[in-house]
């Protein structure tokens, strides 16, 4: 049995529950375009408000109340840096989450063949 599997099997059906559901609150979060933009961009590396703003093209508010719910979620850091906010991906499985994610996209748009 690998170490995955062992470890997954390790877990009590009620934490393989709750793994799900925090999961799915994961998911449902990256389901809002302007969101998905503002993790694409922060894989690249840290960057405050303004700068996201105009990396993604959404108003500052917007971008600021993204942030926010993303913070709150636990999925980007925050840290200040004079007068600035700069915000961060928590961790690296989130970066490859939205890039895989966008894999995807890519394979519907372009018509592309599946792949391993």
């Amino acid at each position: 049995m690998n170490m995955r599997a062992a470890h997954v099997d390790a877990l009590a059906s009620e934490q393989r529950g709750e793994r799900f559901e925090v999961a799915a609150s994961v998911l449902a979060l990256l389901a809002d375009r302007t969101r998905l933009a503002l993790l694409n961009q922060l894989s690249l590396g840290e960057a405050d408000v303004s700068t996201l703003t105009e990396a993604i093209g959404a108003p500052r508010p917007s971008v600021s109340q993204h942030l926010a719910k993303l913070r709150l979620a636990g999925l980007v850091a925050s840290r200040r840096d004079g007068r600035h906010v700069v915000y961060s991906l928590h961790h690296g499985h989130l970066r490859r989450l939205v890039e895989e994610s966008l894999n995807v996209a890519d394979h519907q748009i372009g018509a592309l063949p599946p792949h391993d």
